[in-house]
């Protein structure tokens, strides 16, 4: 089969023929029809989070089932499919209770073991993380929810418990941010979108913010937080970080009213791992600090119906999509930033 290889950190991206994988008895190889191009994958490619080399990037995947282990019960080759990022291992306390995404030995594709920047991929443990894909969500919209649209869908539905008519404060306007401006549009929410970007402000207005703030015009974080408490009247019922970086995270506590909640999605690495949060503010005003990582197969027929019912429209924020000849170019553009839009690498 195909797939895209690197063998060193920030190494050729290239397009080779690799042996097809083999099939875990209780898991499924899938033949990918689509996967996003995510800044996760470039920081596994630079290097911040380590994975074995030569290594296959992608974890955002949709396609159909290719084949399955004798063990698995609940799947078929040719179901429609999608997968969470986080992949449980099925047996364990945190699984048994339906918390896959923090299974202790969970595997991850595109991170544990080959990704989905191939023709074929492997997911273990098939009846536990598959998710089926009603017939009305194509490829392109499927590989979209990847670890963007669920990430944020969970973080706010869960953690954040956001509501019809309260404010959101959204910090960093990139794939999970603006999915989190939509999200909070579906559910009736206010939205206050934070970025240096002035392009991602615009979207980030176009996709359903109420009000967007350009950061770089403000004298760092508490300056930041004080327009958004003003622009929502004492500050967010909730707010995310959802880029991962000291002033980020900061601003986002300091954006909050009194017991409101804050959101760490964005991936803190490296020397930024361990931001020195305002934790007097958190006491005085009993506000709660999530971290969320991803969102378990159990949990994404909420979101799939949010998407059928057309209250959510992934697609919107799928700005081009490309062959698996581009899908390397496309990863190491994230070296220049953000690109606009999310990239659907169709296979």
């Amino acid at each position: 089969m195909r797939a895209v290889v690197f063998s060193a950190v920030h190494g050729p991206l290239e397009l080779v023929e690799v042996d097809d994988p083999q099939c875990p008895p209780t898991g499924a190889v899938i033949r990918v029809r689509a996967t996003g191009v995510c800044r996760s994958d470039w920081h596994a490619w630079r290097g911040h989070d380590p994975v074995s080399l030569p290594h296959t990037p992608g974890h955002e995947l949709a396609g159909v089932v290719h084949q399955v282990g004798p063990e698995v019960r609940r799947w078929s080759v040719g179901d429609r499919v999608t997968v969470p990022f986080v992949c449980g291992c099925g047996c364990c306390e945190w699984c048994r209770s339906g918390e896959s995404q923090v299974c202790p030995q969970q595997t991850q594709p595109g991170f544990t073991h080959p990704g989905s920047f191939a023709e074929l991929v492997v997911i273990h443990h098939a009846d536990h993380n598959l998710v089926g894909l009603p017939a009305q969500i194509d490829f392109v919209a499927a590989a979209s929810l990847g670890c963007r649209f669920a990430t944020a869908f969970r973080a706010l539905t869960v953690h954040g418990e956001l509501t019809s008519g309260q404010w959101l404060a959204v910090y960093g306007c990139g794939g999970v941010g603006l999915s989190a401006v939509m999200i909070a549009e579906a559910l009736g929410a206010r939205v206050v979108a934070v970025d240096v970007d002035t392009r991602a402000l615009d979207r980030a207005r176009e996709l359903g913010a109420d009000a967007v703030l350009d950061a770089s015009a403000l004298d760092g974080p508490e300056q930041v937080a004080e327009r958004v408490r003003d622009l929502t009247s004492g500050g967010a019922h909730v707010s995310m970080d959802a880029l991962g970086s000291e002033q980020t995270a900061v601003g986002s506590v300091l954006s909050l009213r009194r017991r409101g909640r804050h959101l760490q999605v964005g991936l803190l690495l490296g020397q930024g791992a361990r931001p020195p949060l305002p934790m007097d503010r958190v006491v005085a005003l009993e506000l709660s600090v999530h971290g969320s990582h991803g969102m378990a197969a159990r949990e994404y027929p909420a979101l799939l119906d949010l998407i059928t019912s057309g209250r959510l429209n992934p697609r919107r924020l799928v700005g081009r999509t490309v062959g698996l000849d581009r899908a390397g170019a496309e990863l190491a553009a994230f070296d220049q930033g953000s690109p606009g839009g999310l990239t659907v690498v169709v296979i």
